[in-house]
């Protein structure tokens, strides 16, 4: 089978791009080491008792796009691209901050990687939106992860999430 890139129309040329050259392509599931990563949340508790929430929206997440780093292949839109881990142990010991986050939004919010450049935390929640928390704040991706990876890749300006 060869892949005929002409048909691809899941993600923008660029974008595509920068995720097959980190090793995805279309199909790639590896739910062996996405099981592995949920077994691993689910076990952690931080010193104050928070605990991980895992889901259908991460698990399926990690299964396709776990363990690649994505390096942006062109200059951003808007704002710099950043390189990307997608590694929800980079989030472990955001349990406290990552439920705060999920009660702010009245859903669930799990781990999903880290931009690795500035060590924002990626996360996802129930409904698979897309989220970043850095030191400045916490910032909205996409409503899947598709958009949010091709928002980080192309360097689109997040939204600011607010309170209310």
């Amino acid at each position: 089978m060869h892949a005929d890139r002409s048909s691809t129309t899941r993600f923008p040329t660029p974008v595509d791009a920068a995720l097959r050259a980190a090793g995805w392509h279309p199909g790639r599931w590896d739910i062996k080491q996405a099981e592995y990563w949920a077994d691993t949340l689910r076990d952690h508790t931080s010193p104050a008792g928070h605990r991980h929430a895992v889901f259908p929206a991460a698990v399926e997440a990690w299964a396709e796009f776990g363990g690649l780093h994505i390096t942006p292949g062109a200059p951003g839109r808007q704002i710099a691209p950043t390189t990307l881990h997608i590694d929800p142990l980079h989030g472990l010991h955001m349990a406290r901050t990552l439920g705060d986050l999920g009660r702010a939004l009245d859903t669930d919010v799990s781990p999903l990687g880290a931009e690795t450049d500035t060590q924002s935390i990626l996360a996802i929640d129930t409904e698979g939106r897309v989220y970043a928390l850095d030191h400045t704040g916490d910032w909205y991706l996409g409503p899947d992860i598709d958009q949010a990876l091709a928002a980080l890749i192309a360097g689109i300006t997040p939204a600011r999430l607010t309170a209310g």
